[in-house]
């Protein structure tokens, strides 16, 4: 693990606008920098960076962050390979905390593994540049098949000679160690003798996300019927085909930005794609797409696309795959290409422009596509009819998201004219039965020496939590309310934040009765700070925040006030909770949003906060309190009319308490 002091080192040393500017086009922008947001397209600049704060945000997006969440958004990186690419950048020698033997070992393995395979990726590239066999052979493949030099070197394409052991021996004159040759699989080793695994082939390497080759693929270009067509390296430490896409380097930055994937199934549907202008384009690789596969697509989108060929048995074969994707929450469409076409060779037939439209033009969702699939093969058989609406209701099924499930029952009902009722019903009954499955998975698992408990709920009432929560409910969508908890929750963060560390003059109103029962009402002013203010309200009034994270950062708060008796916004900014950097960021960069509508020169004037700093304190603190005065009222009447016995003095003091929150506050009941 790398050291916290390397880390504190690269916080201390990297500039946002510098790490940010290798990236995007900043201009000045008072005492920030705008730029055109890196994640989106747009015409005028939503991006702004800090460098007083140290920070950035995206207007368009709503992301926001330090230097870290920049490279972990934008480039895709883990935590790690962030600071790793800084410390580069900075040149900040990185210090790795101390590790077991076996730790190190390990790690010394894989790392290992990855340097012969960064070699086995230079070596191919190299020796079919510069080698005659290498030109003569596999660059003239790559030509045959309409590929530029440029496109060549974007996904490091290769060639291994056809000769028994030129790589291997190559490889161990440099120094490389046959264990990890062989642990890669890039060479064989079988008794005494070694050979190399992709002779003859030409080579595609297959990145990690962030770059790093794990293993190949390799094309055979001569008729032997005894070869494989494609042979991919083998599982190993560092390579499992079941979670790896190929291209998903070369497409990431392009996946986030039009928020969309296309997955096709072989190497050069992705190259062709590439190369005729779409990017957004990774592969399977030949194996039945897998969750951990879709996952790696999730981290940059919700949006994929999948793209068939016209084979109508490669298409059900493939179409498993959706359901899969559908699990993860995910929107799916399908595009279908013409008979006898692929997506690598109607790339190659046809313009951008052509392409483009095609793809545009013919992407269907997934329901639609998979009624006019299987429709085909019911034609007028009732019984196989009833089937295909089955197996439709199954996909469905497999969505998460209870409002778009709805949607898709509805779309199924229209499409083969059949009730709602009936799709419900037959959906409640595929979700009780995925239920009752898990449970009893559960049990056996979990709960193998335990007897079952007679007061635990029926799988039934799970369905039923599932579907309320789900919204799973015939006849519409529940109308929902502004959640005005989290809104104020929000405010009191965001008053911490910018002014926390202030001190300004409070007033508090003092009561005084006479000895005749009157009563007066004071002014008292006092000096206080802001932070150590909203800590008393909130103390008195015993509140804690709705929102987890609000709640994180609103302890992180406290703890330093008690500490530094101090607010420390850097150390909340570079927090590792990357919830609680990311929303800190967000709430800080809010304020500069103004600088990107440049109001000043429309001669508008924008009033600082700071001038009215009590009020806003205290209007956030009271319309607090009222909210939850207002849900403790709601509780009680609820209460009241289930017991059927109504706590008119409790419901009655709570309302006088809201009403004189609103008289402060200046409103209307």
């Amino acid at each position: 693990m790398i050291s916290r002091s390397t880390i504190d080192r690269v916080f201390e040393s990297a500039r946002v606008e510098e790490v940010i500017g290798e990236f995007v086009q900043l201009k000045k922008a008072g005492s920030n920098f705008k730029g055109l947001s890196p994640f989106v397209d747009e015409k005028s600049p939503s991006f702004m960076v800090s460098p007083v704060k140290q920070i950035w945000k995206d207007f368009s997006t709503g992301k926001g962050g330090n230097a870290i969440s920049f490279l972990m958004g934008h480039e895709h990186y883990t935590y790690p390979e962030a600071i790793k690419w800084l410390a580069k950048k900075y040149n900040i020698e990185i210090e790795e905390t101390e590790q077991t033997s076996e730790e190190k070992a390990q790690m010394n393995e894989r790392e290992s593994m990855f340097l012969v395979s960064k070699f086995a990726k230079d070596y191919f590239y190299e020796t079919m540049l510069n080698t005659h066999k290498g030109k003569a052979i596999g660059l003239s493949y790559f030509k045959e098949r309409g590929f530029r030099d440029d496109t060549i070197k974007t996904f490091e394409l290769g060639y291994c000679l056809d000769e028994w052991s030129g790589f291997t021996d190559a490889a161990i004159a440099k120094g490389y160690d046959i264990k990890y040759l062989a642990s890669t699989g890039l060479t064989i080793v079988k008794e005494n003798k070694q050979f190399d695994r992709f002779k003859g082939r030409v080579m595609f390497p297959i990145h990690s996300m962030s770059g790093r080759i794990l293993g190949f693929g390799g094309r055979i270009l001569t008729a032997d019927k005894k070869a494989a067509k494609y042979l991919n390296s083998p599982e190993s430490d560092i390579y499992h085909k079941s979670k790896i896409l190929y291209g998903i380097y070369q497409a990431k930055k392009e996946i986030a930005k039009q928020d969309n994937c296309y997955l096709v199934e072989g190497y050069t549907d992705v190259i062709s794609f590439h190369q005729s202008g779409i990017e957004n384009v990774v592969a399977s690789s030949g194996t039945a797409l897998t969750s951990d596969q879709i996952r790696l697509v999730n981290r940059l989108t919700k949006n994929i696309t999948v793209l068939f060929d016209g084979d109508a048995a490669g298409i059900r074969a493939s179409i498993r795959g959706i359901d899969l994707i559908l699990e993860q929450g995910m929107n799916v469409k399908v595009v279908q290409f013409p008979d006898g076409e692929d997506p690598d060779s109607f790339a190659k037939a046809h313009s951008t422009e052509q392409l483009k439209a095609h793809l545009d033009n013919n992407s269907q969702d997934f329901i639609n596509f998979k009624v006019s699939l299987l429709l085909q093969d019911s034609k007028n058989d009732p019984i196989k009819k009833a089937s295909v609406i089955r197996e439709i209701v199954t996909s469905i099924s497999k969505i998460p998201d209870g409002i778009k499930r709805e949607i898709y029952v509805q779309e199924c009902a229209r499409i083969m004219d059949i009730s709602e009722r009936v799709l419900f019903s037959e959906l409640a009954q595929i979700l009780k039965k995925e239920i009752q499955e898990k449970s009893k998975s559960a049990k056996k698992q979990n709960f193998k020496t335990k007897q079952q408990d007679p007061n635990e709920p029926p799988p039934e009432y799970f369905l039923e939590q599932e579907q309320a929560q789900m919204g799973l409910v015939k006849g519409g969508f529940a109308s929902q309310k502004i959640d005005q908890l989290a809104i104020l929750e929000k405010e009191i963060i965001r008053i911490l934040l910018l002014f926390g560390n202030e001190v300004t003059e409070f007033s508090e109103e003092i009561e005084n009765e006479d000895e005749d029962g009157k009563i007066t009402t004071t002014i008292r002013k006092y000096n206080n700070n802001v932070s150590a203010e909203i800590y008393v309200h909130l103390q008195d009034d015993e509140i804690e925040f709705t929102n987890s994270v609000f709640q994180e950062i609103y302890t992180e708060i406290i703890h330093q006030l008690n500490q530094f008796e101090k607010l420390e916004i850097d150390a909340l900014v570079n927090h590792k909770n990357l919830e609680i950097s990311e929303t800190v960021t967000s709430i800080l960069m809010d304020e500069e949003k103004h600088q990107l509508s440049n109001w000043e020169s429309k001669n508008i004037e924008v009033k600082s906060e700071k001038e009215v700093l009590p009020k806003l304190v205290s209007d956030a603190v009271f319309n607090l309190r009222r909210v939850l005065i207002g849900k403790k009222i709601e509780e009680l009447l609820k209460e009241s009319t289930e017991k059927q016995i109504i706590d008119l003095e409790t419901i009655k003091g709570y309302t006088g308490l809201k009403i004189r929150l609103f008289e402060k506050l200046n409103r209307v009941v």
